[in-house]
């Protein structure tokens, strides 16, 4: 018989605990300095493109430059924005835009989740095609409102009017109804995206909310009322703040419908003025005072909607 011979059992060497806590903080170390690594270039951008043009901006509000020739006047551009002739009309503009524009665009995409979250079936058909405005160039939709718009018979507004024997309108022609067919053209263009985040936020509802309001005998309209908007308050107060701060920044939708001013300065609104004093006065200190003002204005608002808003558990 041959003798077998069993090999020793080799022992594991047990880490040390100084080299364990050596390696442990080297990947801590590390692990930072990757997160880091990623935000440098979020911060970057920021620096660059937000940060910095305020910055600028704020210092040029006080400067007047002149052949090249750059010196500080202090208020001067300020006051003297003050006395422009259409500067109350433009804040007066794109206050009451940004009103109706807050009526129809605010609560309409909100109503219409609702009716969409109701559905049982083709809820993805139904949220492409209200997403689709969205996905067209803004200027491309604005340009099928001008189509629209035309104050003649030639326009599909007035056709449709004219044919249910409606007066027509004149519509961006109109110092009435020219703020009104603007809110019309930028609700249709945005209210898509709306409709998907509201959307979003109604299918994190629990279902048992409407189940037992459902078994008390509660009708839709009650169930909105006491489930859908209790339960959707903190999205509906930050899309109400973002409406404002978008509205409020007014410029596309009168330089396409309404050629800029529009009838005796009916569209002119706060960033069209603003424009106006940079690309076509060459006022790029008035221009940047007055983006100081609308800046003021905007972080002002937040703060106080921020300040009075209720507290969210």
């Amino acid at each position: 018989m041959t003798a077998t011979t069993v090999a020793p059992k080799t022992r594991t060497p047990v880490p040390r605990p100084a080299a364990t806590a050596r390696s442990r903080r080297r990947r801590r170390v590390l692990d930072a300095l990757t997160g880091q690594a990623y935000l440098i270039g979020a911060v970057l951008c920021f620096a660059f493109f937000s940060w910095y043009p305020m910055v600028r901006e704020f210092i040029m509000s006080f400067q007047r430059t002149r052949r090249g020739v750059t010196t500080w006047v202090g208020w001067q551009n300020y006051l003297r924005l003050w006395h422009d002739p259409g500067f109350f009309a433009a804040w007066r503009n794109t206050a009451t835009f940004t009103i109706l524009a807050l009526a129809f665009g605010y609560a309409l995409p909100f109503l219409i989740a609702v009716v969409l979250n109701e559905f049982r079936h083709a809820q993805g058909y139904l949220r492409a095609v209200v997403y689709l405005p969205v996905m067209l160039p803004p200027a491309s939709a604005l340009l099928l409102f001008r189509y629209a718009y035309d104050p003649s018979d030639a326009g599909i507004f007035n056709y449709l009017l004219h044919a249910a024997h409606l007066p027509t309108s004149q519509w961006t022609q109109s110092t009435t109804m020219a703020i009104p067919s603007l809110v019309i053209a930028s609700t249709w263009m945005n209210m898509g995206g709306a409709i998907l985040i509201y959307l979003a936020a109604l299918q994190n509802i629990p279902g048992e909310l409407y189940e037992a309001a459902e078994l008390d005998g509660a009708s839709l309209l009650r169930r909105v009322w006491t489930v859908t908007i209790p339960q959707t308050r903190l999205i509906l107060s930050l899309m109400f703040l973002l409406q404002v701060v978008a509205t409020m920044q007014l410029f596309i939708e009168p330089l396409i419908l309404a050629g800029g001013a529009g009838v005796e300065d009916s569209t002119t609104s706060v960033v069209y003025l603003m424009y106006q004093h940079a690309f076509r006065q060459n006022d790029l200190n008035g221009a940047a005072a007055l983006g100081v003002m609308l800046l003021v204005v905007l972080a002002g608002f937040s703060a106080l909607y921020a300040r009075l808003s209720p507290k969210q558990d």
